[in-house]
C-alpha cells in the first residue's frame, strides 16, 4: 500500500530541507578546528555511515523496534541505534586497525572511508545478497551483512593500500601500513570513482539492466552491475588520472566526491521528483545532468566557506589540507546528516505520512 504523504511538495521540501541541513552542517563543522575536524569528528560520523545504510537500504528505515512508532520518535530511534552500532566499530577499528593510536592516522581513516563503500556494494548493488536470502529476519541479515562487510573491507584493505610514500611523516605508523599494491591516494580515489560509477547506474533506475529479465535477479544483478562500475570507473580514471595527469586527490575531491555529494540530493532529498515524468534513458541523462551541476556547485560552495567555517588551508600536497576538510565536510558530515533527515525522518516537518 502506497503511503500518502502530506506537506510541502517536492522538490521544494527537498530543497528546503537540504538547505537546512547543510547550515547545520556547516555549523557543527565550525565548532572545531582543523585537526580535531579532520581526525577524531570525521572518523567517528564515518563509522556511523555503514550501519546507516544498513538501516535505510536494507532495512528500509522501517525495522519491526520502529515500524510501531510516528515521526519524530522513528527517526529519533533509528538514529540511537546508529549512534550505538557505530560506536561500538568506532572502537572495534580504532584498536584493530588503528591499534589505539590517537588521533586517528591516515591509515585508519582512508580504511574507515572505503568499509563505507563496500558497504554500498553490499546493501545496493548485491541488494544484500546472500545474507538476505539465506537470512529471514532483515535485521539480522543486515546485521550479518555488515559484520562481513566490515572484514572484508579490512583484507582488501590490506591488499591494496600502501602508504610508503608517508615515511618520514609524523603521521605515519609503520605497523599500520600494509605495504599493498597500491599508493593508498590512488586507491582512495579509485574507490571513490567506482562509488561514483554505482551511483551513475542509480540515476538511470538500474537501465539498460531493466530490459533484461533474466538480469534484474541476485546474484546475476550484482555481478551485471559490479562489472559495469568497474568499466565505468576505469574509463573515467584513465582519461582523468592517467591522460589528463591530474593529481589523484584532486581529481577525486573534483570528480567523484561532488557527483556522489550531488546524487543524495537528486535522489534522496529531492527523492528524484526533478524528472520523474521522463522515460529513460532521457531521465537518466537529465538526472545525471543535475547532479553534476549541483554536486559541482555545492562543492564550489562548501570550497569558497572553508575559510570562513574552519580557517585558511593550503591546498595540495603533501598534506592536502584543504582537499581533505572538503571530501569530509561534504561525505563524512553533511552527507550522514542528509541520510538522517531524507531517510530516518521522512523529511518530517516538512513532510509527513498520514500515519503520522
Amino acid at each position: 500500500m502506497e503511503t500518502k504523504s502530506i506537506g510541502m511538495k517536492q522538490p521544494t521540501a527537498g530543497i528546503l530541507a537540504t538547505i537546512i541541513v547543510m547550515a547545520i552542517a556547516l555549523g557543527f563543522i565550525s565548532l572545531f578546528d582543523f585537526p580535531t575536524f579532520a581526525g577524531w569528528v570525521a572518523y567517528y560520523l564515518l563509522c556511523l555511515i555503514p550501519i546507516q545504510i544498513v538501516i535505510a537500504v536494507t532495512w528500509g528505515s522501517n525495522p519491526t523496534f520502529a515500524a510501531k512508532h510516528k515521526q519524530p520518535l522513528k527517526g529519533l530511534s533509528l538514529i540511537g541505534v546508529t549512534l550505538a552500532i557505530g560506536s561500538i566499530m568506532a572502537g572495534v577499528y580504532f584498536f584493530s586497525v588503528g591499534q589505539g593510536v590517537s588521533p586517528p592516522t591516515p591509515m585508519l581513516a582512508m580504511c574507515t572511508i572505503v568499509s563505507v563503500i563496500i558497504t554500498f556494494w553490499a546493501a545496493i548493488m548485491w541488494g544484500g545478497w546472500p545474507f538476505t536470502a539465506w537470512v529471514k529476519r532483515p535485521e539480522s541479515a543486515g546485521l550479518i551483512m555488515l559484520f562481513v562487510c566490515y572484514a572484508l573491507n579490512y583484507a582488501l584493505f590490506r591488499v591494496f593500500f600502501n602508504y610508503g610514500f608517508m615515511q618520514g611523516a609524523p603521521v605515519y605508523v609503520p605497523a599500520q601500513d600494509p605495504h599493498g599494491l597500491f599508493n593508498a591516494w590512488y586507491a582512495l580515489s579509485f574507490y571513490l570513482t567506482l562509488l561514483g560509477a554505482m551511483f551513475l547506474i542509480v540515476n538511470f533506475d538500474l537501465w539498460p539492466f531493466t530490459n533484461f529479465s533474466g538480469v534484474m535477479r541476485q546474484p546475476v544483478l550484482g555481478l551485471v552491475w559490479t562489472l559495469a562500475v568497474f568499466v565505468l570507473a576505469t574509463a573515467a580514471y584513465y582519461i582523468g588520472v592517467i591522460s589528463m595527469g591530474m593529481d589523484p586527490v584532486s581529481f577525486m575531491v573534483h570528480v567523484p566526491v561532488p557527483f556522489i555529494f550531488g546524487t543524495i540530493v537528486v535522489q534522496n532529498m529531492l527523492q528524484g521528483s526533478l524528472f520523474a515524468n521522463w522515460k529513460q534513458p532521457t531521465k537518466g541523462v537529465l538526472n545525471v545532468i543535475a547532479v553534476v551541476v549541483i554536486g559541482s556547485g555545492l562543492a564550489a560552495l562548501y570550497r569558497t566557506l572553508s575559510s570562513t567555517v574552519t580557517g585558511s588551508l593550503k591546498a595540495g600536497p603533501p598534506g592536502y589540507d584543504q582537499e581533505i576538510w572538503l571530501a569530509s565536510a561534504l561525505l563524512s558530515v553533511t552527507f550522514p546528516f542528509l541520510i538522517f533527515h531524507a531517510e530516518f525522518f521522512k523529511l518530517w516537518p516538512l513532510r509527513r505520512n498520514l500515519t503520522d
